[in-house]
C-alpha cells in the first residue's frame, strides 16, 4: 500500500489490533494537516491503550533518528489525555519544542497532575526552558518562575523521581541555591541520586565539579560510571582524556562505550582521532559504525573550535604587542 494512502486508511490500520501498525505510516503523524489531526482526535478514543502507547513510543524513536520529523501538533493534542502514559509520552515527544506557551502547561502538570510519571516528565521538560532562560531567550520573569517551581519541587515533592528530575533540570541554572542541592545529591547514599547529581553537573558548564566527575568515572555502578563519563564530555574536561581512552580499551557495555566515544569527541586532543578511526576501521556492525562516524564529525567540529580559539588568542597577543607602538 503506498505511503501517501488516505489518512482514513492510516486510522483503520491504527484500529486494527490484529496486525502490527505499518512502520511506513509513522511519518504521517509528522507535521499533520489540521483535517488529519481532527480525524485522529475523533478516532483516538477507539484506539486500544496498548496501540496508543506503542505508536507514541515508535514516534519518539523516529523523532530521535529523523531530525526532519516533528510531532508537536499531535503531542500538544494529547497533553490532557485521560491516560497518564499517553500524557507522559506526549511531553517526551515535545522534547525539542521551544514554544514558551508550553511552560504554564508543564508547570501545571509538575504541581497538579495525579500521576508521578507525568509530573516527572514535566519537570524534565522544563529543563530546556531553564537553559533558554540562561540564554535570555525567554522573559526573565518566566525564567525565574520556572526555577522557583523546580526548586520547590526538589524539597516538597513526595516522589523521589520528581525531585530528581527537578534537580537535573536545575543543572542548567545559575542560581546559587542549586550548588548545595547538587552537592547534597552527590553525597546521598542512594546511587540514583549520584546519577542525578552527575547529570546536573554535566549541564552546569561549571568546572567546579571536575573533581567529583573524575572520581566516579571508574565507578563499579554502571549508571554512575556512564553518567560521569557523559558529564566529562559535557564539561569538556581535558584532564579526563587519558582516563577515558584507558577505560575504552576494556569497556564491554555498549551504552557505556558509546558514552566514552561521545565524550572523547567533545574533548578531543592527543590520541582521540587516531583511536576513533581505529575503532571505525575494525567495527563490523553498521549501526555502531554510523555512531563512530558521527563522533568523528563531532570531533572535527571540536578541533575546529579549538583552532578558532587559538587564532583569537594569537590575534589578541598581536594586538597587545602592537599597542605600545601606536601610543608612541
Amino acid at each position: 500500500m503506498p505511503q501517501n494512502a488516505p489518512f482514513l486508511t492510516v486510522l483503520d490500520a491504527l484500529l486494527d489490533d490484529n496486525n502490527p501498525f505499518p512502520a511506513r505510516y509513522l511519518h504521517r503523524f509528522s507535521d499533520m494537516e489540521p483535517a488529519d489531526l481532527k480525524q485522529l482526535k475523533k478516532t483516538w478514543p477507539e484506539v486500544s491503550p496498548r496501540r496508543k502507547h506503542t505508536l507514541l513510543e515508535d514516534l519518539e524513536d523516529l523523532a530521535e533518528t529523523d531530525t526532519l520529523t516533528s510531532f508537536d501538533d499531535l503531542a500538544r493534542s494529547l497533553l490532557d489525555d485521560p491516560d497518564p502514559e499517553v500524557r507522559t509520552r506526549a511531553i517526551r515527544l515535545l522534547w525539542e519544542c521551544e514554544d514558551a506557551k508550553l511552560i504554564p502547561v508543564y508547570l501545571d502538570k509538575l504541581n497538579n497532575d495525579v500521576d508521578v510519571e507525568v509530573r516527572a516528565a514535566a519537570a524534565n521538560a522544563l529543563g530546556q526552558f531553564v537553559y533558554l532562560g540562561e540564554l535570555d531567550k525567554i522573559p526573565t520573569e518566566l525564567h525565574h518562575e520556572i526555577e522557583d517551581q523546580l526548586l520547590a519541587a526538589t524539597s516538597t515533592s513526595k516522589e523521589t523521581l520528581v525531585r530528581r528530575r527537578a534537580l537535573e533540570s536545575l543543572g542548567y541554572s545559575g542560581r546559587k541555591e542549586v550548588i548545595p542541592l547538587i552537592e547534597a545529591a552527590y553525597w546521598e547514599k542512594k546511587p540514583e541520586w549520584m546519577v542525578s547529581a552527575l547529570f546536573a553537573m554535566g549541564r552546569s558548564s561549571d568546572n567546579r565539579w571536575k573533581k567529583q566527575v573524575l572520581a566516579q568515572m571508574r565507578s563499579p555502578d554502571e549508571d554512575i560510571r556512564s553518567e560521569a563519563i557523559h558529564a566529562a564530555g559535557e564539561l569538556e574536561l581535558e584532564s579526563s582524556r587519558a582516563v577515558l581512552l584507558d577505560i575504552l580499551e576494556d569497556e564491554e557495555d555498549l551504552e557505556v562505550r558509546r558514552e566514552l566515544i561521545w565524550a572523547l569527541s567533545k574533548i578531543g586532543g592527543e590520541g582521540v582521532r587516531s583511536k576513533l578511526e581505529e575503532l571505525l576501521e575494525i567495527e563490523e556492525d553498521d549501526e555502531e559504525a554510523d555512531f563512530i562516524e558521527e563522533a568523528i564529525d563531532t570531533l572535527s567540529f571540536t578541533e575546529d573550535m579549538g583552532n578558532f580559539s587559538l587564532i583569537d588568542v594569537d590575534d589578541e597577543v598581536d594586538f597587545i604587542e602592537e599597542e605600545p607602538d601606536e601610543k608612541e
